[in-house]
């Protein structure tokens, strides 16, 4: 028998960083507007999820740490912070607890959770990055979450192939985006008129910056040296003006600093080229259709870690999806100005490499598309399946 429409569907929902955040707030509008009774949200999120509805246990920053020196100076909070989220859930089961993102803390959230609930169904919103790394991490999901909503098209397949639980692709949040990134008839006019418009896009992280902010300083110059006139706009975050504006102070060329969201698309719409932190901004570039390089720095002993559990052959989403080298990767030792202008500099003008990036762009938005239903709403539909199935 499915949950009456009259009593409140009891939504526990965890999402431990801001993009967590993001998607959980949609999912939680999207199933309010889908179910025709009341829904009841609790659980730990940031101010979007608490504007959606949220009743928090605590706060979303305890749980955020990124890198792992961070998480081992912050691991005594997160480990008393998920002590009392089981707690939580067991001493007042929901309906379904859906878990967002963040996959060390959620996942051992899960598991704790099924041990002593084992009716409880348990859903994950973002599959881990088991096709590149930790692969071991599916197969023991499969105990303890029923069903996967996945971002990327390629996951079910991987999901299944290396163990893990049903998954579903409901699509990558930035699809709902693509009318305000791909530019318009002015935009275009900008586009390809001269001097181009150069994007620059160092990360937003303050060890990105960091390691990023010298040797993308240096191709930019190296850049202009060689004759390429250029306009160049460096889209940031608002709360990192102050930091963007003092990397940024010794670069022999100077960007344009903009901040917040609609200046960002503007200048995703408006650009010829742009060069990259790997990471999500990639997949915004590759579907506003901006040729760019990519590339990342971490710690020496970081990446001599990593590179034993890295399964993956390609770091940026475009090439993952495309399973192909689209995007050229100057990853660690081969993040050098020269090497930064070599990849970026074919991109500039009309030609076969930036071409062959415009090529792999457009079978990219193939193999996304969800059929013009935003992802948030497909989420919401899976999640109302799976629960009128368990009864």
């Amino acid at each position: 028998m499915t949950l009456p429409a009259s009593k409140p569907l009891d939504v526990f929902i965890i999402a431990g960083e801001e993009s967590g955040d993001i998607l959980a707030a949609g999912l939680m509008r999207s199933l309010a507007d889908k179910r025709p009774g009341p829904v009841r949200y609790r659980g730990v999120g940031g101010h979007r999820m608490t504007a959606a509805g949220l009743r928090g246990l605590y706060p979303m920053d305890d749980l955020t740490a990124m890198g792992f020196s961070a998480v081992l100076g912050k691991l005594p909070t997160i480990l008393k912070r998920m002590r009392q989220t089981v707690e939580a859930i067991v001493a007042n089961p929901p309906d379904i607890l859906i878990l967002v993102d963040a996959p060390d803390f959620t996942h051992r959230v899960a598991a704790r959770v099924r041990r002593r609930l084992p009716n409880l169904l348990i859903v994950k919103y973002v599959a881990p990055t088991v096709w590149v790394w930790r692969p071991g991490r599916a197969r023991a999901m499969h105990g303890s979450i029923d069903h996967v909503l996945a971002l990327l098209p390629f996951e079910p397949e991987a999901m299944y192939r290396l163990g893990g639980p049903e998954t579903t692709y409901v699509g990558h949040p930035l699809l709902s985006e693509i009318p305000d990134l791909q530019p318009m008839a002015g935009d275009l006019a900008l586009r390809n008129g001269e001097p181009p418009i150069l994007l620059v896009l160092p990360g937003s992280r303050r060890m990105e910056l960091k390691r990023l902010g010298e040797p993308f300083g240096e191709a930019l110059a190296l850049l202009k040296a060689r004759g390429h006139d250029f306009r160049l706009v460096l889209p940031t975050l608002p709360r990192l003006v102050d930091r963007v504006t003092e990397m940024t102070r010794e670069w022999p060329v100077r960007p344009h600093i903009v901040a917040g969201e609609a200046a960002k698309l503007a200048a995703f719409r408006s650009a010829r080229v742009a060069l990259a932190a790997s990471g999500t901004v990639t997949l915004e570039l590759a579907l506003a259709g901006v040729p760019f390089a990519a590339a990342y720095r971490v710690p020496g002993w970081e990446a001599r870690l990593v590179k034993y559990f890295i399964t993956g052959r390609f770091a940026t989403l475009p090439n993952i999806i495309l399973d192909g080298p689209v995007v050229p990767e100057l990853i660690q030792h081969d993040c050098t100005p020269q090497k930064l202008v070599a990849a970026l500099e074919p991109l500039i003008a009309d030609g076969p490499a930036r071409q062959a990036q415009l090529d792999g762009f457009a079978r990219l938005d193939a193999l996304m598309s969800t059929g013009g239903v935003p992802p948030s709403d497909r989420a919401a539909d899976t999640v109302l399946t799976l629960l009128a199935a368990r009864g």
